[in-house]
């Protein structure tokens, strides 16, 4: 399942995401937007998960969390 995490902090990196997201299951990838032109964050990225179910649970506890002063929103990818 492919897991769509906005209103991240600029400075958080992909290497948080994972950290993020493993103790809810295996992570098959994470990939942070950046800007074609600057190479910065744009502040949203993408977590794909295998096992719908450690999906869910990951969703359902980390949407509103709060990541370097931010709280994130995650949602199912359309």
């Amino acid at each position: 399942m492919r897991l769509l995490v906005r209103n991240m902090s600029r400075k958080t990196t992909e290497i948080d995401l994972l950290d993020l997201f493993e103790p809810f299951g295996a992570v098959q990838s994470c990939v942070i937007v950046n800007d074609a032109e600057t190479g910065a964050s744009k502040g949203f990225g993408f977590v794909e998960m295998p096992n719908p179910g450690e999906a869910k649970a990951a969703v359902k506890v980390l949407n509103g969390f709060t990541l370097d002063g931010e709280a994130l929103r995650v949602k199912k990818s359309t």
